[in-house]
């Protein structure tokens, strides 16, 4: 299975990935972000049953990269959609 090639904008749209995949993903995109100096993250999960946005937030409360997370406002979003603040180094 080849590698996918992600773009490191700080939008992270998990539509074709399966959940068992999100801890490593959202690890390896954060730290990725910070060494490019961005620091606030927009995580699309979609709206659906609510399983993604689960192990999407338990993925963030775990995370030493998160400062904070909230649902996105409407205009980018809503429920379908989390912000994330991610800590800076040093």
């Amino acid at each position: 299975m080849e590698p996918i090639e992600l773009p490191i904008d700080g939008v992270l749209d998990l539509h074709t990935f399966h959940p068992k995949d999100v801890p490593d993903l959202l690890t390896d995109y954060f730290t990725e972000c910070v060494r490019r100096n961005i620091f606030s993250v927009r995580i699309i999960h979609g709206k659906g049953k609510g399983i993604l946005k689960k192990k999407v937030r338990g993925c963030l409360k775990r995370s030493d990269l998160v400062i904070s997370f909230r649902e996105a406002p409407g205009d980018a979003g809503g429920w379908g959609a989390t912000l994330v603040e991610l800590r800076c180094p040093g």
